[in-house]
C-alpha cells in the first residue's frame, strides 16, 4: 500500500494523538500508531487501553488499502525534523517493511502486524445515552474543574471529573475532599437525567483537542465507556466505576458573611504572604472586619511571619478563618473574574468562592474550600 501525505498536517495529527501513548506500556504492540489506509481515508490509532484516541486524514494520492503498525516514538522524532513537504509512505503488508520517501531522501522502518492492536471498545447501543455538547461548553467544563481532581487510590471515583447531565443543565464537578468545584451550564441539556465519571487522563487529552474544534462534539456513553466525536479526532475511554459521593451535600447553603474583593491583588497578596507560612501547613490566616481584609502567616520554626492589609467590601460579623494557601491560590486561579464573593458561616465551616460577575449567562461556577483550625 501507499499514500502521500504532507509532513506537517500527519505531525500535527500525530503529536495530538501520542499523547494517550503510556510509557509504561504492558503491551510492546501500544507503542505503535495503528495505521488503517482505505480508500482516500487514512486513520490513525493511539491507544493504552484504558483510552484511545483516533484521527483521519483525507488523502488526494493513495494506492492499495491495508493495516499496519508503526512505532509512535520513531515516527514523530523523524517528522519532526523535516520542513513542510510532501511524504511518499510505500508500505509492503507481508513483510512490514515502511519506507519514507523525502524531496531528498529515503527512510526505512520496520512496523508490526495491525492484526495484534487491540480492539476498539464500544458503548452498548441499548444502554447509550447520546448528547451534542458545544466545543466550548465541554472545554470550559474541564478547564475549571480538572485542577480539583484528586490522587487517591482508595477512592478512584474522585480521581475524574464527574459529569451530571439533566433537562436543566449541565454540570462539571471534581473534589478532592479540601476543595470542590462545580461548573455548571444552562445551555447544554439532555432529555434524560444521567452521569458518568471521566478519569483525568482522558480530560487532559480532551483539553488539548478542544481548542483545535470548531464544530459542536457528540458525546456518547454507557456504564462503562464514553465516546468523544470531533470532527477529524474520536477519543473512546472507559469511565471510573462507582457513584460518586453526594456533592451537594457539602455545600454550605446559609452563609451569612461575604466579603467582595479584586481577585487579582486578592491572589498576589496570598501569594507573597504565603512566602513566610509554615511548609508543612502552609496555613494562611484571614481576618476581616468593617471591609479590612488583613492577610497573614507566620512560621514559628524559623521566627518568620508576614502581614498585609487589603480593602474590601464586607457584610458580615467579624471571621478569622484559615486556609491552605496552595489551595486557595488554585482556585483564585481558576476564577477569571475581576472582582470574587467570598461566602462563609463560621471558622469551622467550608467558603464558598464565587465570581461576581460570570463570562457568559448561562454559566455558574462555584468553588468550595475547606477551612484549617487555626490553633492547631
Amino acid at each position: 500500500m501507499k499514500f502521500v501525505i504532507s509532513s506537517t498536517e500527519l505531525l500535527s495529527h500525530l503529536s495530538a494523538i501520542s499523547k494517550v501513548i503510556s510509557s509504561k506500556s504492558t503491551m510492546p504492540i501500544l507503542d505503535n500508531f495503528l495505521f488503517n489506509l482505505s480508500g482516500k481515508e487514512v486513520v490513525i490509532t493511539a491507544s493504552d487501553l484504558e483510552s484511545t484516541l483516533i484521527t483521519s486524514i483525507e488523502l488526494d494520492n493513495t494506492e492499495g488499502d491495508g493495516v499496519i503498525a508503526i512505532p509512535a516514538k520513531l515516527l514523530i522524532d523523524t517528522l519532526k525534523e523535516f520542513p513542510e513537504q510532501p511524504l511518499t509512505f510505500q508500505i509492503n503488508t507481508e513483510n512490514f517493511a515502511v519506507e519514507i520517501f523525502s524531496d531528498n531522501g529515503k527512510f526505512s522502518i520496520v512496523g508490526q502486524s495491525g492484526e495484534d492492536f487491540p480492539e476498539l471498545p464500544s458503548v452498548n447501543e441499548e444502554s447509550v445515552t447520546s448528547v451534542r455538547l458545544k466545543q466550548k461548553v465541554l472545554l470550559k467544563g474541564i478547564e475549571k474543574t480538572l485542577f480539583a481532581t484528586a490522587d487517591d487510590e482508595l477512592r478512584p471515583v474522585m480521581n475524574g471529573i464527574f459529569i451530571e447531565l439533566s433537562d436543566e443543565h449541565i454540570s462539571f464537578v471534581a473534589s478532592d475532599a479540601h476543595k470542590l468545584v462545580r461548573y455548571r451550564r444552562s445551555d447544554a441539556v439532555s432529555e434524560f437525567d444521567s452521569s458518568f465519571i471521566l478519569p483525568k487522563k482522558p480530560a487532559g487529552l480532551l483539553r488539548s483537542l478542544l481548542p483545535r474544534e470548531d464544530n459542536d462534539v457528540m458525546l456518547e456513553f454507557d456504564e462503562k465507556n464514553a465516546i468523544f466525536t470531533l470532527t477529524h479526532y474520536k477519543l473512546i475511554c472507559r469511565l471510573v466505576e462507582g457513584n460518586y459521593p453526594s456533592y451537594n451535600s457539602v455545600i454550605p447553603s446559609d452563609n451569612p458573611n461575604k466579603m467582595v474583593i479584586d481577585r487579582q491583588v486578592f491572589y498576589n497578596t496570598v501569594k507573597r504572604v504565603s512566602v513566610f507560612s509554615n511548609q508543612a501547613s502552609n496555613l494562611i490566616k484571614l481576618s476581616i472586619n468593617d471591609n479590612l481584609l488583613v492577610v497573614s502567616a507566620q512560621d514559628i520554626d524559623y521566627s518568620i511571619s508576614a502581614v498585609e492589609r487589603l480593602n474590601c467590601e464586607y457584610n458580615g460579623e467579624e471571621i478569622e478563618i484559615g486556609f491552605k494557601s496552595t489551595f486557595l491560590l488554585e482556585i483564585l486561579s481558576n476564577l477569571s473574574a475581576g472582582e470574587i464573593r467570598l461566602e462563609m458561616s463560621d471558622p469551622s465551616r467550608a467558603g464558598l468562592l464565587l465570581p461576581v460577575e460570570v463570562d457568559e449567562e448561562e454559566e455558574n461556577i462555584l468553588m468550595l474550600l475547606m477551612p484549617m483550625m487555626i490553633n492547631a
